[in-house]
């Protein structure tokens, strides 16, 4: 087998150890253990320096790799690899095999490299996650709030929409302070929520404890916490995004269903400019790597499922929530297709084609650098031919119980 490397390096990375690997001109030449300090790692740096490597592969452990890789990646030529796409062989699992096993495939050619993005935009990959990870926490304590509000028997939830709203807001401060009867209580609400004050009233009418006061009051002042660090981090991801990203946010923001976060999901995620047609050859090798399309499983000539991908899910779950926003957007050609497939297929399977059908799009607007065109909801009938129109209709009125003779006008 053709060798590659003539001088590599294979890393098996663990929390508190390294074991390094080194081939030279098909031969080992060098197994050794290092720790993950920082010194240690430099003095692995060092010791892969004077063994001439130019290439060193390591396995995607969790976030052990990355302190290997912000030391290692101004020196050396990097590639990190999936650990399911180099398994050893069975019986001969040692850390020493693996750092020798990943030695080997890296000098033939055999290891395929995972996307890992600049530094920049890795930073800014840490900031979206986190504010992601803020939202849900925020979501998680909404949801105790309305669990003490079940206990004190105030069904606020069922007449307003968003209980954390501006009205719903109003109501709960004064649910803490206790000092207003339920129909006052319902005079807070803004004017579009006028006609729902009967109900207001009715909703209101329970028995609020000073032990529920107490509960509302931590959980709203937690929320109101959660709230500002989220603030804190939208201005942080703002400041920290070059000219370029902040354009391509602006272009994804056109997109039905994306909004400005969660564009800025996807450029800290894929990228923006030219770079997204280097990594990614087509949108749909993007969608694949993101697993928002249908997995192969096809034997014997048969199709025995198309189970998606795990892919990156911080994408694909901020594709979810657009593709889901986006079948609500009226006269929309997302929302028309969501229609379509979901009489077919089901609600589920039309959501993750629909995000599907948003990060191809996103994949054109960001690697052209172009404005979004919507399609229009009757984007599919104009790609028919006026036949094939017709002999459609005559199938929906043969179902129907009828008999039709189509002929041409004159």
């Amino acid at each position: 087998m053709d060798r590659i490397y003539a001088r590599c390096a294979g890393l098996d990375v663990h929390k508190d150890s390294v074991w390094a690997c080194i081939r030279a001109d098909g031969r080992v030449v060098l197994v050794e253990r290092f720790g993950t300090t920082t010194r240690e790692l430099l003095r692995l740096g060092d010791r892969l320096a004077e063994h001439g490597v130019t290439a060193v592969a390591m396995e995607s452990t969790g976030v052990y790799w990355k302190p290997v890789w912000n030391l290692l990646e101004d020196r050396f030529q990097l590639l990190l690899a999936n650990a399911r796409h180099m398994k050893n062989v069975p019986g001969r699992k040692t850390d020493v095999k693996d750092c020798q096993w990943i030695a080997e495939l890296l000098e033939h050619g055999l290891l395929k490299a995972s996307f890992v993005p600049p530094r920049p935009r890795r930073e800014l990959r840490d900031l979206t996650r986190q504010r992601t990870q803020l939202l849900a926490d925020r979501a998680r304590v909404v949801n105790r709030v309305q669990k003490t509000l079940e206990d004190a028997n105030i069904k606020l939830a069922g007449v307003a929409t968003d209980i954390t709203g501006k009205s719903g807001r109003a109501i709960l401060d004064a649910l803490v302070r206790g000092e207003l009867a339920p129909a006052q209580m319902a005079e807070l609400v803004h004017r579009r929520m006028e006609a729902k004050k009967p109900a207001l009233r009715e909703a209101l009418a329970g028995r609020v404890t000073p032990h529920h006061r107490f509960m509302l009051g931590q959980l709203l002042a937690q929320v109101d916490h959660l709230d500002g660090m989220v603030g804190q981090f939208d201005e942080r991801i703002e400041a920290v995004m070059s000219p370029l990203e902040r354009e391509a946010v602006k272009r994804l923001d056109e997109i039905p269903g994306i909004d400005t976060r969660s564009g800025q999901i996807v450029v800290a995620e894929v990228g923006a400019g030219a770079d997204v047609g280097r990594q990614f050859p087509s949108g749909h090798h993007l969608a694949s790597w993101a697993g928002v399309c249908p997995g192969n499983h096809e034997s014997a000539g048969k199709r025995r499922g198309g189970r998606t991908r795990p892919g990156n899910g911080w994408l694909k779950a901020a594709l979810m929530q657009a593709a889901w926003a986006a079948s609500r957007t009226r006269r929309s050609h997302y929302s028309a297709r969501h229609r379509r497939l979901a009489a077919r297929r089901g609600v589920k399977r039309a959501t993750m084609a629909v995000a599907h059908g948003l990060l191809v799009t996103a994949y054109c607007v960001l690697s052209r650098e172009s404005p979004y065109v919507d399609l229009g909801a009757d984007h599919p009938e104009k790609r028919r031919t006026p036949e094939a129109q017709a002999q459609q209709m005559v199938k929906k009125l043969q179902k129907l119980g009828y008999a039709v003779e189509i002929r041409p006008a004159a």
